[in-house]
């Protein structure tokens, strides 16, 4: 089975990344055909200055690949280095209704959270659906605030297929119920775009500001606590064994637990957990051949796929007008 997923460069990884896509993505590899890419277009729509998107691509790429996913086991890229998937969004931009990106929560959301509204911004899911479709991509890991995109893509295809004759595949959404939202510092779900997260690559002192920075209720130490109500608890699950959180939970619930000490601890199990992935990405950074060899070679790969779907789209639609 062909399963997709890609992730944007919008600034440094932080854990939510980690735990609701890039784990998921790294064992894929070991029983299913990736394709997994770094959606340097999709950033475009809230990062404007190309140094810094450039930077982050880069940095994006070298942290993907550090933290296990392997290029020989998996198809790798930057979107933008397959640039038919923006012919593949035009002509598909062409028969997707307004009414459809209308309904679109996440555009309303952005906007709402302060994001400056602009039509890549609002066009967002059909560039979502360009990367799915191209890539004739049988199923796609997203989690629930994603999940309305996927709807979209499989409308569009559905349409497409409908009007033109059967080109695409019609992908599924794969949910993990347990990790679809990973919280962030203040509750809402952890994004850059709120400043609420836990990064994988920043220095310990930026971490411990950021994990001492999480946001606990008011209950005294003595008294219990609900482990199920706490953001804290939420975030230390995910760096702890079953075992280990049961023993957690009952802490909570007997009282006399400080949140301090909660914090302390996952401050020092987020750097260990890390700290190996953290010498590989500096030294994939150092080595500016080896990282561009590998997007290189895995742009080539994702190409292969691209032109085959994009080629039979020019010939339905009429845009390939010569025979």
């Amino acid at each position: 089975m062909r399963v997709l997923s890609g992730i944007q460069p919008s600034g440094s990884f932080h854990i939510g990344n980690y735990f609701a896509m890039m784990k998921k993505m790294i064992e894929y590899q070991e029983s299913q055909e990736l394709f997994a890419f770094i959606a340097n277009l999709h950033a475009m729509t809230s990062l404007p200055k190309g140094d810094v998107l450039r930077t982050n691509t880069r940095e994006a790429a070298a942290g993907f690949l550090s933290l296990g996913l392997d290029p020989d086991k998996s198809v790798f890229w930057v979107q933008s280095d397959v640039l038919e998937v923006t012919e593949l969004t035009w002509a598909l931009s062409n028969l997707t209704p307004m009414g459809l990106l209308e309904r679109c929560h996440s555009y309303k959301d952005k906007v709402a959270k302060g994001i400056g509204a602009n039509h890549g911004l609002f066009a967002y899911p059909v560039l979502m659906a360009a990367d799915i479709l191209l890539y004739q991509s049988e199923r796609v890991p997203v989690g629930k605030d994603q999940k309305q995109h996927l709807e979209v893509a499989r409308d569009i295809a559905i349409k497409f297929n409908n009007d033109f004759g059967e080109t695409f595949v019609v992908p599924e959404a794969e949910i993990d119920e347990d990790v679809a939202i990973i919280p962030g510092t203040d509750g809402q779900k952890m994004s850059k775009s709120y400043g609420n997260t836990i990064d994988i690559f920043c220095s310990k002192k930026q971490l411990k500001k950021q994990v001492m920075g999480i946001v606990t209720d008011s209950t005294p130490v003595e008294a219990p606590k609900d482990p199920d109500k706490c953001n804290l608890f939420a975030v230390a699950a995910l760096f702890l064994s079953e075992d280990e959180k049961k023993d957690l939970a009952e802490r909570y619930r007997a009282g006399g637990l400080g949140y301090g000490e909660v914090k302390k601890d996952l401050l020092e199990r987020v750097w260990n957990f890390f700290a190996p992935y953290r010498e590989e990405r500096d030294a994939l950074l150092e080595d500016e051949d080896r990282l561009n060899g590998i997007l290189k070679k895995g742009a080539d790969k994702a190409r292969e796929v691209a032109l085959k779907t994009i080629n039979d789209v020019r010939k339905r639609t009429g845009i390939q007008y010569w025979v």
